[in-house]
């Protein structure tokens, strides 16, 4: 992947601020990732980088969420 490249995860078990905020933390910290954006209504975090799919679906995942 490319530096501009743009993964969407659709996330389940988000359910406030706190939540997006340990996601957007954990997500901030896998190497490649250059910028993430969450969005609860949405159900969604936008990552940008050049991080592998597994690698930020583990990530969530271990935080307790659904990817799905």
């Amino acid at each position: 992947m490319g530096l501009s490249d743009r993964i969407i995860l659709k996330i389940e078990g988000m359910s406030c601020s706190m939540c997006i905020g340990k996601v957007e933390k954990a997500l901030k910290n896998i190497a490649g990732v250059t910028s993430v954006s969450v969005d609860l209504e949405k159900k969604e975090a936008i990552i940008t980088g050049s991080a592998e799919y597994g690698v930020l679906a583990k990530t969530v995942e271990d935080l307790g969420f659904r990817v799905i």
